[in-house]
């Protein structure tokens, strides 16, 4: 790979992180509402102490992002704090900041989102170049009609039907929450046992809802890579059928394959949002659902920001792979 390649991919990441930041950065002056107005009048119905830290906590925000300036100052100054990863305090808990508040949320998603696209993306691959493939038993054409329709239904009505079958009909599954109320958090067997039992739930709505769009997609890659010359070549020489599947059909076809997977990030993510708030799991997903109902700006801020940035490093790490799942690839001009 070229250094010029390099440097334009890095440059290509910079403008779609600027334009995300100037994006969310815009929308949240277009609203009427002000988020620490309406929390010191909560607080001053509720009472109590919490009316201080309140009221601290909108001077910490004025002072921080400095409302009280000329818009392109404050825009300034927003772009600066994405530079640093530093987005404040957070409104609706104030005084945790957002990086602690969203440090808490993250794990779980990442437990939840990596291991459900990871298991979709493998078992539909492979589920798809069976299907594609014309020597592979009649049986499994039966799994395109099944495919189609978990490709087709959202990934939060497939979180409802398992919730009504496998919590309230069966009761085989807890209905929502990370873990048990009764749990001790640690890294002890029995606490990890309750959380996967907990997490089993969403994570099969967002394989369901993956896995049918991965195997159909790897399906019609492997209809047009079986017809090409090169295979019919490789089939008339007398090689394996196992290894013109492999070594030719499958390898051919996996490169759009992953690249399918990086344009599917953006939707998955929204169905892991959904998810997550449907089954209240700690994720970020519960956590945008709930600074959009505070008006947490910072908060949404943000968890869009890394989420942004997320979506942009995994894009560009699968470019710079391309030449190791295809040696035809070159990024270099010669």
């Amino acid at each position: 790979m070229s250094l010029r390649y390099f440097v334009r991919r890095i440059l290509l990441l910079l403008l779609v992180m600027w334009t995300a930041a100037s994006i969310n950065f815009l929308i949240p002056k277009l609203s009427p509402r002000d988020p620490i107005k309406e929390r010191l009048l909560l607080a001053a119905t509720q009472g109590g102490r919490q009316q201080t830290g309140l009221q601290a906590m909108a001077e910490a925000y004025n002072h921080a992002f400095g409302v009280d300036q000329p818009l392109w100052k404050q825009y300034l100054n927003a772009l600066l704090k994405v530079v640093q990863f530093d987005y404040g305090y957070s409104i609706s808990q104030y005084p945790r900041t957002v990086n602690a508040v969203i440090g808490d949320a993250l794990p779980w998603t990442l437990g939840l989102g990596l291991v459900s696209i990871v298991i979709a993306f493998v078992i539909g691959t492979i589920l798809g170049a069976l299907l594609g493939w014309p020597r592979s038993p009649g049986w499994l054409r039966g799994l395109v009609p099944v495919s189609m329709l978990t490709s087709a239904v959202p990934a939060f009505v497939l979180g409802f039907l398992l919730i009504y079958l496998f919590a309230f009909q069966l009761k085989v599954f807890p209905l929502a929450g990370a873990y048990s109320r009764t749990a001790n958090p640690g890294w002890s067997l029995s606490f990890a046992l309750d959380v996967i039992q907990h997490s089993f739930l969403p994570a099969v709505a967002l394989i369901l809802f993956q896995l049918g769009g991965q195997a159909l997609q790897m399906r019609g890659l492997m209809v047009m890579t079986v017809g090409e010359d090169y295979i019919t070549f490789a089939d008339a020489k007398g090689l394996r059928p196992r290894r013109i599947f492999l070594r030719y059909a499958v390898r051919n076809a996996l490169l759009p394959q992953v690249t399918g997977l990086v344009m599917s990030l953006g939707t998955f993510i929204f169905s892991t949002v959904l998810v997550e708030t449907l089954f209240a799991y700690p994720g970020l997903g519960l956590l945008i659902n709930s600074s959009i109902q505070v008006l947490d700006y910072n908060l949404l801020y943000g968890i869009t920001m890394i989420l942004v940035f997320a979506v942009c490093i995994a894009t560009l790490i699968v470019d710079l792979i391309y030449p190791l799942l295809d040696p035809r690839i070159r990024y270099d001009r010669r």
